[in-house]
């Protein structure tokens, strides 16, 4: 078994059945109650060093050259997989994302402290990098440990495919992608084609591709990758380490993010909570999971108090990385709204189109599932919910360049159900020099700049 400098995580029950399982291992149900796993950390273990030297440790790593700890995942090894030989760990360095502080869309709000975290801003321009550093490093090393695994594969609305691909190719593994056929971007479809991986396209949604991932990973030589594996999670609880560690170590009020299959919310909580339990901060953020009008199951389940989970046939919304009506990490995206005071909205087609083009308007350049939480974002200030002194961070989980389709229907007005306030089309004139003038001219009086 790797070295772990003492420390130790394995599987177990999230739902508390007795029993643990290696994470090396190929399990990814409990196999009493068939709910999902968790990776349990050695608390105790981790409070033998105090809050200040995991903040001075975590502080030297940003940046550093020193193989793996460059990461803003894997400078946090001992948090997430402390057991994995360095030579397993299959890095872009990702992580480190910019905390932006939107000053200006901040200012248009009466928010003045709000940031948003540019999470898009990675090797494959989505957080999913976070998830998958982990996961395609424990492969690798489990292949190195003569497990029978020999590939690796997912279901994908098209950031985890795109992530997937990417570091199973850097690890030279192979992977296998199912995609929901007619129902990802262009970017996100050829970004796993370029990296190798063998994309089938099916006739169906993401909750029809899920279906099958699970049949065919049932096979214990193909392994599974979606969210509801366990290690994703580790990866991307550090996000909210970060946010964190960015703020010198203070909390901020809430954050918001936009939710599909609930990976992410989870992820977020989790993180939030180790900080907690190692006597680092001492408060949570109220968490806020923004839901489409159009696959908005979770926000159906809070309407019943979360007393049953409602799934839904989800209908086509812009914001297709979260066109999910099943989603897997329901129990664990529960706890974290329950343990944080937490909010779930949705936004409509139009208010998600809108936001996102304002927050263009000030120099972002946002994917639709950001101008998700951005929308819920706009109605909790309308509504007084938060206040103008709160500290408020917006998680941007993909870049804008991922989905030009949506950019270029917006600023055209061809967007069904969305009226284009913003839209900034070319003009298109001879080259006569008059002419160019006066409309300059005329363009700057009418300008949302013009002082």
């Amino acid at each position: 078994m790797p070295e772990s400098n003492g420390y130790n995580a394995h599987f177990r029950c999230f739902r508390g059945c007795p029993g643990e399982w290696s994470i090396y291992d190929v399990i990814y149900t409990c196999p009493t109650c068939g709910g999902l796993l968790e990776v349990a950390h050695d608390v105790d273990a981790l409070r033998r060093r105090s809050a200040q030297e995991w903040k001075t440790l975590f502080e030297s790593r940003i940046g550093a050259t020193s193989w793996p700890y460059g990461s803003g995942v894997w400078g946090k090894k001992e948090w997430v997989i402390p057991s994995i030989d360095d030579e397993n760990i299959v890095s872009m360095y990702e992580g480190n994302s910019n905390l932006f502080w939107a000053e200006r869309l901040g200012k248009q709000l009466g928010l003045p402290d709000l940031w948003v975290k540019l999470c898009g801003n990675s090797h494959t321009g989505s957080f999913k990098d976070l998830g998958m550093t982990v996961l395609v490093s424990v492969v690798k090393q489990m292949m190195s440990m003569g497990r029978p695994v020999r590939a690796v594969s997912c279901a994908s609305t098209g950031d985890t495919s795109a992530a997937l691909a990417a570091y199973a190719a850097a690890a030279g593994i192979p992977a296998i992608i199912f995609l929901p056929q007619g129902k990802v971007s262009p970017a996100q479809l050829i970004q796993p084609i370029a990296n190798g991986a063998h994309v089938l396209a099916l006739d169906t949604d993401f909750d029809g591709c899920m279906r099958v991932v699970r049949e065919v990973t049932q096979d214990n030589t193909i392994y599974l990758a979606n969210s509801m594996n366990s290690l994703r999670i580790e990866g991307q609880k550090t996000v909210g380490i970060e946010i964190v560690q960015q703020f010198d170590w203070e909390v901020p009020d809430w954050i918001i993010i936009p939710v599909g299959n609930l990976g992410n919310i989870s992820a977020l909580y989790k993180g939030l909570k180790l900080l907690m339990d190692l006597g680092i901060t001492n408060k949570m953020p109220r968490l806020v999971a923004a839901q489409a009008e159009k696959a908005n199951p979770f926000y159906q389940s809070s309407l019943n108090g979360f007393s049953e989970k409602v799934t839904m046939q989800s209908r086509e919304t812009l914001a297709s990385a979260i066109r999910i009506g099943d989603p897997v990490s329901y129990e664990k995206a529960v706890q974290a709204v329950h343990e944080t005071n937490g909010i779930v909205e949705q936004a409509t087609e139009h208010e998600m189109a809108h936001a996102a083009a304002m927050a263009d308007m000030t120099g972002m350049y946002t994917c639709p599932h950001t101008g998700t939480a951005l929308a819920v974002l706009f109605k909790l200030r309308q509504r007084g919910l938060i206040q103008s002194n709160e500290r408020v961070v917006v998680i941007s989980t993909a870049h804008g360049l991922k989905f030009t389709p949506f950019k270029v229907g917006y600023h055209e007005g061809t967007l069904k159900e969305v009226e284009s306030e913003f839209a900034n089309p070319p003009v298109y004139l001879p080259p006569d020099p008059d002419v160019v003038m006066k409309t300059i001219l005329r363009k700057l009086e009418a300008s949302p700049f013009a002082s």
